[in-house]
């Protein structure tokens, strides 16, 4: 299915956002200078993303508070149902991993952050990325002393993500390749006190075999997998996965990250939780191999998997990034000229048994 049939009057919007330039957010690194660090991001005049969610959820909850103290509203005899009046949020701490900060510049505006400066210590103050990659590591729901695994970890930025929210009792940061496991070995010594990298494994293991290696292991799993990365394809020639010389490694990819995510799942400790994202628009890269990987642990080794629903992420996120509002499974962000982060599809799972 072309892109153009999957998001029908949507898609020129989006392709004019894929072929724009891409709109970056500073992931705060609670390692450094807390208050250098916030005055400066503050002075440009940008917000934490996250933290500014929790208006959203103070003002639906004063909404249903105040409809629950007026009388029921009526035309004549017909009463106004409660399920078209505004639902109140959970809390975030049973929705979000704690203590993550992004700090972006709102819908419209194109401020470029400068880089960051290291502190007396050589410790970054943030880390440059698309916001709307913060998203999987939000949706974990991490717990404090939880055992973590970030399967397919590079370039960096969720296991940087991940480490920010102080609950990881041991991390382990896999990529089946050794050179961008130098890299997340790089943002480590940039980013990290020597006693938290300490809780850190780097690996650089075929993660497809994950299952065999630790099954029933970990209290949460990122699936973070290797896909056709649609806006690096559309903007770069260098290492296009579009090229013609690539097209069996194309044509394979689902293949590759069903096995991954069936891999991750396997992982997980009956009642983890497992969130599987990419950086693509493609059904055949996020619902179907979610689906197609729910059948295959059903069928082959008897593990039900549950599906969250995280549609109150467009209700807490929304002034920041625009989502696809017909997603089946999980969650889509779509570039847009006034927000112009992902794509990024994201979908969170509880393995059952």
């Amino acid at each position: 299915m072309t892109y153009s049939v999957q998001f029908g009057s949507l898609w020129p919007s989006i392709r004019i956002g894929l072929l724009s330039e891409q709109k970056y957010g500073a992931l705060f690194n609670n390692f450094s200078n807390i208050e250098q660090v916030t005055k400066e991001l503050e002075h440009l005049n940008a917000v934490d993303f996250i933290r500014e969610s929790q208006k959203v959820v103070q003002d639906l909850d004063s909404t249903a508070a105040q409809q629950a103290s007026e009388p029921a509203m009526s035309t004549g005899t017909l009463l106004v149902p409660a399920e078209s009046q505004p639902q109140p949020l959970p809390s975030l701490s049973t929705l979000l991993s704690p203590n993550i900060k992004c700090y972006t510049f709102p819908k419209g505006d194109i401020s470029l952050f400068p880089p960051a400066r290291p502190d007396t210590l050589g410790i970054l103050g943030y880390y440059l990325l698309d916001a709307a990659s913060v998203l999987p590591v939000l949706a974990l729901n991490m717990q404090p002393g939880d055992l973590v695994l970030d399967l397919c970890a590079a370039p960096g930025g969720k296991m940087l993500a991940l480490l920010q929210t102080g609950c990881c009792r041991e991390l382990a940061a896999n990529d089946i390749s050794t050179s961008r496991t130098g890299r997340l070995n790089g943002i480590l010594r940039s980013y990290i006190p020597k006693n938290i990298c300490d809780l850190v494994r780097v690996t650089s293991w075929d993660g497809r075999k994950w299952g065999d290696l630790e099954a029933n292991t970990y209290d949460r799993v990122l699936v973070d997998v290797p896909c056709t990365n649609d806006r690096h394809s559309v903007m770069e020639e260098d290492n296009n996965i579009f090229k013609n010389m690539r097209k069996g490694e194309r044509q394979m990819l689902p293949m590759r990250q069903l096995e991954l995510l069936v891999a991750g799942i396997l992982a997980a400790k009956p009642g983890g939780v497992v969130v599987y994202s990419t950086c693509s628009l493609s059904q055949l890269q996020n619902e179907y191999v979610v689906e197609r990987a729910m059948e295959l642990l059903s069928i082959q080794y008897n593990i039900s998997v549950h599906v969250e629903d995280l549609s109150s992420f467009q209700r807490l996120f929304e002034d920041t990034f625009y989502f696809f509002p017909n997603c089946r499974l999980g969650e889509l962000v779509l570039p847009h000229l006034l927000a112009n982060f992902g794509p990024t599809y994201f979908c969170k799972l509880h393995r059952l048994g």
